[in-house]
């Protein structure tokens, strides 16, 4: 028998476009999720969805849709979004507490980008973020929490019997 003839697996390869700055600076959304996360501070990514929710529930344009799962807010796209932003340099997770932040280059970004966002938009945003923030720290907190409780387990003693 020949080894051709075997039924075996195939490894598909999913090719996708190379993300630069250049990109994420075209990309208006990008930079208002840049500009949401430097203006709230940093922020768990379940938070950030709540966030960007209540930002869209109040007005708000963004091209982020979401379903709610077991009543959480959930979006592929601000997701994609985000990863996106990780992959370029623009957002880091901070390793202590898994929070998302911006990085000296997204700042620098900020500063190159600002003639894509209105002073409007940018007051508009502001006064929202202040508005909601007390219904988005409870939620932050409790992620923290999560992953402070996750690693307390797995630095515990183990103990062989």
């Amino acid at each position: 028998m020949s080894s051709s003839s075997k039924p075996g697996k195939e490894l598909k390869i999913i090719s996708r476009p190379a993300l630069t700055l250049n990109d994420i600076i075209k990309d208006k959304n990008k930079i208002l999720l840049t500009y949401i996360i430097n203006v709230y501070g940093e922020i768990s990514e379940k938070a950030l969805h709540y966030l960007v929710k209540e930002l869209k529930d109040k007005g708000f344009e963004l091209k982020y849709n979401f379903i709610d799962i077991a009543g959480v807010p959930s979006s592929k796209t601000l997701h994609e979004d985000v990863v996106a932003l990780l992959y370029v340099g623009i957002l880091e997770s901070n390793p202590r507490n898994k929070k998302l932040r911006l990085t000296n280059e997204g700042k620098e970004l900020l500063e190159k980008a600002s003639n894509k966002l209105s002073k409007d938009e940018c007051e508009k945003l502001l006064k929202i973020i202040n508005e909601v923030k007390p219904k988005i720290i409870p939620i932050d907190a409790e992620q923290e929490l999560a992953t402070m409780l996750l690693r307390r387990r797995g630095r515990g003693r183990r103990r062989s019997f």
